[in-house]
């Protein structure tokens, strides 16, 4: 956003399963961003997921091998969501019972050191069951849509990072969850849930926290045998990223349209090898925005697959803009 403007808006135009969409999307500083479909105005810029499918790779998601679960799990809902808009709504209400049973468990945990003697004490506590109910019951909704992913998405990742690194160790990907079951059937999970958080109530109560949910959970990325975080070296941390970027986009197409892939500086921490491999693989995509600091970063191959253009960014008295060559 232009530093002193009220606001910023983006607009694009796409074909979405054979029909033309326009969405805008105008972003406010200081109040609640607003969202559009042609001319319907939509209740939350979260309907506008999977209208405009988009992949993009950025330096940044190097936070998914080398990070903390946080970002790995958001990996996963982020997929989930775009292929299914209904279950961001699942995993929204799943945080917002999470929170006040977390809540809750911390006026638990001072009803403990009280003896629970009180009546807010027996009141949290009557309560808890009530809200285990609800974190079970829209846990095992986001539990089972990982775990279906994580099984049509692991071959792919295994393709992908065999596409770009070739000569490294093979790319494995696992679930690992605070529920031990090995269904992705949501009853049976919601049950297992159920069962987890009755046996580990006293344990949370005395943390003052939720120990047991697809919060706490965990995508597991393994180079060979080893784990990649913590033992992958850069280059492979960075081809890793990419592939679960790769892996995502052939996921999203299977479904039935092309999503737009975008590489933001993806070149310059490969070697010359992982880059051709990477543009080899890129090429088959219907759209692809590359983005490069520098035209060195550029592999040989690129020039006959894309067009390319030159930005260059100036101030102004009016701020600083992007122009276009």
């Amino acid at each position: 956003m232009r530093q002193g403007a009220v606001n910023a808006r983006i607009s694009t135009t796409a074909v979405n399963h054979g029909r033309e969409l326009t969405t805008h999307l105008l972003i406010k500083p200081h109040a609640a961003n607003q969202a559009q479909i042609n001319r319907t105005r939509l209740n939350s810029p979260r309907e506008l997921l999977g209208v405009v499918r988009t992949v993009l790779f950025a330096p940044e998601d190097l936070a998914l091998i080398k990070g903390e679960p946080a970002e790995r799990r958001r990996y996963l809902d982020d997929i989930i969501a775009t292929r299914s808009p209904r279950l961001a709504g699942v995993k929204a209400d799943y945080d917002k019972v999470l929170r006040q049973r977390n809540a809750l468990l911390k006026s638990a945990n001072a009803a403990l050191r009280r003896g629970y003697r009180d009546a807010d004490g027996a009141g949290a506590l009557a309560t808890l069951d009530v809200w285990d109910g609800q974190l079970a019951a829209h846990g095992a909704q986001v539990i089972a849509a990982r775990l279906t992913l994580v099984e049509e998405l692991g071959p792919l990742v295994t393709e992908a990072y065999a596409g770009i690194a070739p000569e490294s160790r093979p790319a494995r990907v696992e679930y690992r969850g605070t529920v031990a079951s090995a269904s992705n059937d949501v009853e049976v999970l919601e049950a297992e849930m159920l069962a987890e958080l009755g046996r580990g109530r006293q344990r949370e109560i005395e943390r003052g926290m939720s120990l047991v949910g697809p919060h706490r959970d965990d995508l597991l990325l393994h180079l060979g045998d080893t784990p990649a975080k913590g033992f992958a070296s850069h280059g492979e941390t960075w081809s890793y990223a990419v592939a679960l970027r790769l892996a995502e986009f052939t996921l999203l197409r299977r479904d039935g349209s092309d999503p737009v892939l975008i590489l933001d500086d993806v070149f310059s921490e490969l070697d010359a090898k992982r880059r051709e491999k990477l543009v080899d693989l890129a090429a088959d995509a219907e759209q692809v925005l590359i983005t490069a600091a520098v035209d060195a970063d550029l592999p040989p191959n690129i020039t006959a697959a894309a067009r390319k253009y030159l930005v260059t960014v100036r101030d102004t008295e009016e701020g600083r803009i992007s122009e276009l060559e």
